[in-house]
């Protein structure tokens, strides 16, 4: 399993988790682009955005899905990796689910396919979406809010610390609530937690905040699952 979980930054906040991201490719296919978390419209300039974002990283093209069903019918094997892109993560996690999309990207990650997620695109690999109803509207009305769970029993959520401060203390006073329940990782934006294997590495040059049984604790450092 190897995953990219991108706390929602762009641009200067990611060029390291970039340059991670093209020394485990393989150069010679072209790269995946999800970004159905965004509403349709804004597509066209998802697309340029990508491209600008991944200008450094070393694939012979960037292909963009417009919608689930298109993620169905490809070979997702001939892809370097897949790309799964920010906005409201109930309406991707949806669009995933209701077209099969979702079974068919989880059996690529448990081929060792590559996924690089930024922020609804990391939050749905939780194990649930209930980390990020403060920050998010659940307007397609998803009732299965389970994500990919590929840390073992964690939810995560973006741009923690990136925010205002009112914004960031209400997140954190529902974390510490939700963590009695659940464990939850809050990532800031520069943050990168790469699952590789049973090591979970970090890049990136904040810490990042794990909330679990009613506290929070700020690490600096990658972990292993225990699996």
């Amino acid at each position: 399993m190897r995953i990219f979980l991108n706390g929602g930054g762009d641009g200067a906040q990611t060029i390291e988790a970039n340059k991670r991201l093209n020394e485990v490719i393989d150069h010679k296919k072209p790269l995946l682009y999800i970004p159905l978390a965004m509403e349709s419209e804004m597509y066209p300039s998802c697309l340029e955005w990508i491209k600008g974002e991944l200008r450094e990283v070393d694939t012979i093209g960037i292909e963009m899905v417009t919608s689930a069903q298109e993620i169905i019918d490809k070979d997702l094997s001939q892809y370097c990796a897949i790309f799964i892109g920010g906005g409201n993560t109930f309406k991707l996690l949806y669009e995933l689910k209701i077209s099969g999309a979702f079974e068919k990207i989880k059996s690529y990650i448990e081929s060792d396919g590559i996924v690089f997620g930024g922020s609804a695109g990391t939050i749905i690999f939780g194990e649930s979406l209930e980390s990020c109803i403060l920050d998010d509207t659940n307007e397609v009305g998803l009732k299965d809010i389970a994500g990919f769970d590929v840390l073992d029993g964690i939810s995560l959520l973006c741009h923690y610390t990136n925010r205002t401060e009112e914004k960031d203390s209400e997140s954190r006073a529902y974390l510490l609530e939700l963590s009695k329940q659940i464990k939850v990782i809050a990532l800031p934006e520069e943050d990168t937690l790469f699952i590789n294997g049973d090591e979970v590495e970090l890049i990136g040059s904040r810490p990042y905040h794990v909330f679990e049984n009613g506290v929070v604790e700020t690490r600096k450092c990658g972990f292993k699952l225990c699996r």
